[in-house]
């Protein structure tokens, strides 16, 4: 047992030299030197969401947030006192709190039995995975070993997250920078199962979406007079809708059945299904969940190498809202 562990000692040590590159995780990177720490981050995270179910939302959005602007490297969790760090773009404003608070707890929690040994990029992307199975999604291992950012700057984020504007080709020319397919894309879309939008994210689509028809004819009518509802014209810019009208609480295949049926919330979504090219693609996952958990389960581990920091790169943060030094 003492050889095994010198072993994994030594090809740890060799992949903490030679760290660096994007994909050198490895998934029990913890074995030995925090060995319970998804189950710590895992209690954690379950103490949350039996607060709040925005915990479930709000933490699979912030670890896509997170990967794509600098990488996965909890860079979207530093607080900066003016107000200039990279969750204070105007792209970031609208991440629920309770996402930032789901990791700062969990990291707490690990702090107090593995004290600087855990990244905080890591300890987002275990929550990230748990909360997908508190929402009844399925559950993937987590590959570890990303360090934290050194880097966190709101003037960094413009342009590097998609809107819900985008049509099919920026969709797809986003998710590539980043090595994710059309195939990804898609898979990674249906995380908006859950959660919600603001109004004046998709009003256009209700009320200016051009001349000749101010209403998306891509809408189904009665959804359209639905969401025109609920958000009247100047309507508070509080208000939130959900983005699955279905089955909001539940990570299922149904934001791609509520596609078939012209049911997307954003012209990102809807695009998926009318754009020939990708329509194949979600009407495979409206008629087949279990392709589509594969898919997605396949697409979140190819976001998790995102950009990630490893070896000598970045620091372990003892804090998530503040670099060390």
């Amino acid at each position: 047992m003492e050889r095994l562990r010198g072993l994994y000692v030594l090809i740890l040590a060799i992949i903490l030299i030679l760290g660096g590159a994007e994909g050198e995780l490895v998934e029990n990177f913890y074995g030995f030197t925090c060995p319970n720490v998804e189950f710590i981050v895992q209690q954690a995270v379950s103490l949350k969401f039996s607060q709040t179910f925005v915990t479930i939302p709000a933490t699979l959005r912030l670890f896509f947030h997170d990967c794509f602007v600098e990488g996965c490297d909890a860079s979207v969790m530093i607080a900066s006192p003016n107000g200039d760090a990279e969750k204070d773009s105007k792209d970031n404003l609208s991440l629920a709190g309770d996402g930032f608070d789901t990791v700062v707890k969990a990291k707490q929690a690990v702090e107090a039995q593995c004290p600087g040994v855990v990244s905080c990029a890591d300890i987002l992307a275990i929550a990230t995975r748990d909360v997908v199975v508190l929402a009844g999604g399925p559950s993937y291992n987590v590959e570890l070993g990303r360090r934290d950012g050194l880097i966190s700057q709101a003037s960094r984020v413009a342009g590097k997250l998609p809107e819900p504007d985008f049509n099919l080709i920026q969709l797809n020319t986003m998710f590539a920078r980043h090595n994710l397919s059309q195939f990804d894309m898609i898979a990674l879309s249906g995380a908006h199962t859950l959660g919600f939008s603001h109004c004046d994210r998709f009003a256009n689509r209700l009320y200016s979406f051009t001349p000749s028809n101010p209403v998306d004819p891509s809408l189904d009518p009665e959804y359209a007079k639905e969401l025109k509802d609920m958000c009247p014209q100047n309507v508070d810019p509080t208000i939130a809708i959900n983005m699955d009208p279905a089955t909001p609480r539940t990570f299922d295949n149904e934001y791609y059945k509520n596609l078939v049926k012209g049911k997307g919330l954003f012209t990102s979504d809807q695009v998926l299904f009318t754009d020939e090219s990708s329509q194949g693609t979600v009407s495979d996952f409206a008629n087949n969940a279990f392709d589509f958990n594969g898919a997605f389960v396949t697409a979140m581990r190819k976001l998790g190498r995102v950009g990630v920091k490893t070896g000598g790169q970045g620091e372990i943060r003892l804090d998530c809202t503040r670099f060390n030094s």
